[in-house]
């Protein structure tokens, strides 16, 4: 494209963007907030902003003004390259700077020689809508700062900040250090809540202004759009409110044929409602440094003045820099001072845990205490809501009208939110007006996506006395030509308001720890799924044993009984009237069977008492315990036996009768099974504090672990999971001394009542070793 092809084009394109009936639209009370304020196609007065390709640096727009700031008109550099403004030198410097940090390189330094005088610039460089776009404002001698220059501003601010202890001195400290640098006629810290709404927190200012200090000023005063410029651009400096606007020529950026994005520009013009705004409360210069606190505007550092004053680069520069150290001491000293409200919500949250692991169901945990979960969010009213059913806790409405409320509440979730919240129910929900003495404010958490659960907080109403900067109330104007325009209000006096049906607002914490809460529910229930899923192991477990029952019911124990039966027929068939040798043989048949059946079903019986009969716990010396065990069996087993004790046996509460009977089976099963001309058993425990990792790993966690281990026949891998079945033998009944094979099962199930773990290991032709814990009995 030629240089006239190029400036003929750019006459064309402003001729089409002034024709006025294609001009935007005003400004009115209906879209103020909608207002683009990020494209106004004009800059402040106090510098000139240049758009270039960055290929090859041919330049697009440039504001009206460069005719009297640098000596050339429009026309004269639409569609020209740098070289036409800068020497080799300076088109380095910025070539140079393309491809790096821009916040690294800014200011430039550059000068612009026209007709032969010289004019030195600071350069501001960015990046916007594919194009670049270099800013300069004129250069005073006074504006060169150094490092050390830079060190010094900083220097005394940054230790001032980090002395504070709280927000509230933070603060006030950091509106007097911007002050005292600046030299602003007045400086405050101006802080956002929930709604969008501000108050003044901190000021330091002239001694003959007005004190903004307490004051609240409505959400309107700074729309949703200028926040958002806000969080993008830190620092925003208006050094003369009173001015008129400089129109970027052509308004249009070429490259897109729409307004140039100017978020990022230091020289962008600021909305007339703005500039009007301030006349009305008598500043003529101002400037905004923004506070982030984790990424979201938190406030502004809000400095006027009553008459124009411009600051310069470097200088914003250190007060955006102290702004953002600023932004780190409030992230800091808000955490700690929401340390104690974290302390006490995670005590709360332990208690609720605590509590759980005594209750079967939810709502047996909510009423084991539900003040605790009510000062978890600070309410004086708490309801669970599950199915159909309402439990209310503290000061609620009527149940008909929690109905209602949950009915309300329900929608006010997004798709996947679990928690909502607002401090005006009332308001949002006309029903509940009449309940805003008990119901002004509301957390309500959704438990369960699926299932209607909702566990919610509520707070009573707060009358608060609200001092406003001004009525909270923009009004119309009609300009020269009758046009009706958005027009701030006028006035900035103290303004008293009461503000009704509101409750205090909830916290960020609360929210968290609500959240954490829900969590901690379904950890909860989950793990009462589980202990549910073990239940049913149990009873399956159960099912299987009285399986085992029905089979000994209908074969081993009437096979004795149809012995019984047929030998009885034989004597009285062929023996009636007398009884010789062959019927005293069947006769000895019988009672030998007799009490094979008297066995099976003592050995049921002893089973089945084990299952319901209480434990009876006292301190035990098992060293004794087994001494009798011992002294018992010697009798019996006249072959020599060695029985080894290494150390003695600790002592620890237990159902000594029943442990008694533990080591009499364990020690009898090792006797029976063992095959070796040199017997011996070992008796022994583990402690706690002595080194475990020779013990089955699930017995490793355990508390003691007491062990009997043998060198006889072992049992093989494939058997090891029948071994504490009941009735279930390994061998045939007439070897190793017969057997009813409920031994072993009794030894587990005096185990198991104790709260402890029963383990064999074995190796076949070797030996076995029986472990056992017995679980938190033992510490009563």
């Amino acid at each position: 494209m030629t240089s006239s092809s190029f400036v003929s084009q750019i006459k064309q394109q402003i001729t089409t963007l002034t024709n006025p009936d294609i001009a935007p639209p005003d400004v009115s009370l209906t879209n103020c907030d909608r207002e683009p304020i990020h494209i106004p196609s004009a800059i402040q007065p106090h510098g000139v902003l240049l758009t270039f390709t960055e290929a090859d640096l041919t330049l697009l727009q440039v504001s009206r003004n460069v005719t009297t700031v640098i000596g050339l008109t429009p026309e004269q550099l639409w569609g020209q390259p740098l070289t036409h403004l800068f020497a080799a030198e300076q088109l380095e410097q910025i070539r140079g700077c393309l491809t790096a940090d821009f916040e690294h390189v800014n200011p430039l330094r550059l000068s612009v020689e026209v007709d032969g005088q010289t004019r030195s610039f600071g350069g501001i460089v960015h990046r916007a809508d594919t194009v670049v776009v270099l800013e300069l404002e004129p250069l005073q001698a006074s504006d060169e700062i150094d490092f050390f220059d830079f060190y010094r501003f900083v220097k005394t601010p940054i230790s001032q900040l980090q002395r504070t202890q709280t927000v509230a001195e933070l603060c006030h400290t950091a509106a007097a250090e911007i002050r005292r640098i600046t030299g602003f006629d007045r400086v405050m810290i101006y802080r956002f809540d929930q709604a969008g709404a501000g108050d003044v927190i901190a000021e330091d200012r002239r001694a003959d202004l007005k004190a903004f200090l307490g004051l609240h000023y409505p959400a309107t005063d700074i729309p949703q759009q200028a926040k958002h410029l806000y969080r993008l651009n830190l620092l925003r400096l208006i050094p003369d409110a009173v001015y008129e606007p400089v129109p970027l020529e052509p308004q249009n950026n070429p490259v897109t044929d729409a307004p140039l994005d100017m978020s990022l520009s230091v020289l962008r013009s600021v909305s007339s409602v703005h500039r009007e705004y301030l006349g009305n409360m008598g500043v003529r210069a101002s400037m905004s440094i923004s506070l982030l606190k984790n990424q979201q505007l938190w406030g502004l550092i809000a400095c006027h003045h009553c008459s124009p004053k411009l600051l310069s680069y470097e200088l914003r520069t250190i007060c955006e820099f102290l702004g953002q150290s600023i932004s780190l001491e409030l992230a800091t000293k808000s955490e700690t001072e929401d340390l104690d409200d974290q302390v006490r919500l995670q005590s709360i949250q332990a208690n609720f845990v605590k509590a759980s692991a005594h209750c079967q169901t939810l709502a047996d945990v909510l009423s084991h205490n539900p003040d605790n979960l009510m000062a978890l969010g600070r309410a004086s009213g708490l309801i669970f809501y599950e199915g159909d059913a309402i439990i209310s806790f503290g000061q609620t409405p009527p149940e008909p009208v929690i109905s209602k409320l949950l009915d309300w509440v329900e929608p006010q979730f997004e798709a996947d939110a679990v928690l909502y919240t607002t401090a005006s129910l009332g308001l949002r929900c006309p029903e509940m007006a009449d309940y805003r003495q008990v119901a002004s404010g509301l957390m309500a958490l959704r438990i369960s996506r699926v299932q209607k659960i909702y566990l919610l907080w509520l707070r009573p109403e707060v009358v608060q006395t609200v001092h406003w900067g001004g009525q909270q109330k923009q009004q119309e104007g009609v300009d020269a030509d009758g046009l009706t325009y958005l027009s701030p209000r006028k006035s900035f006096e103290r303004w008293q308001e009461t503000v009704q049906m509101r409750s205090l607002p909830w916290k960020a914490c609360e929210q968290e720890a609500a959240l954490e809460l829900r969590s901690t529910i379904i950890g909860v229930v989950l793990q009462k799924s589980d202990e549910l899923a073990l239940l049913n192991a149990d009873l399956e477990r159960s099912n299987s044993e009285l399986d085992s029952f029905a089979y000994v019911a209908s074969h081993d124990l009437k096979e004795p009984l149809r012995g019984i039966h047929n030998y009885s027929s034989f004597l009285i068939e062929d023996y009636g009237d007398q009884l010789g040798e062959e019927g005293q043989h069947k006769l000895e048949t019988l009672v030998r069977l007799a009490q094979r059946m008297e066995d099976l079903i003592s050995s049921l019986l002893h089973y089945s008492r084990l299952g319901r009969a209480e434990l009876v716990l006292h301190r035990t010396d098992m060293g004794e315990v087994v001494t009798e065990v011992l002294d018992v069996i010697k009798i019996s087993q006249p072959e020599p036996i060695e029985f080894r004790i290494p150390r003695p046996l600790p002592t620890l509460a237990c159902d000594r009768i029943r442990i008694s009977e533990l080591f009499t089976n364990l020690i009898s099963n090792a006797i029976k099974y063992n095959d070796k001309p040199h017997k011996w058993i070992e008796m022994g425990y583990v402690s706690t504090d002595e080194d475990r990792a020779t013990l089955p790993s699930a017995l490793q966690q355990a508390g003691t672990v007491f062990y009997v281990r043998d060198n006889g026949i072992g049992i093989r891998d494939r058997h090891l999971e029948n071994v504490f079945k009941i009735f279930k033998r390994l061998h045939a009944p007439g070897r190793y001394g017969g057997g009813t094979g409920a031994g072993l099962t009794i030894v587990k199930k005096i185990v198991e009542r104790h709260g402890g773990e029963i383990i064999i290991e074995s190796a076949y032709g070797e030996g076995s070793t029986f472990y056992f814990s017995l679980g938190e009995v033992e510490h009563v």
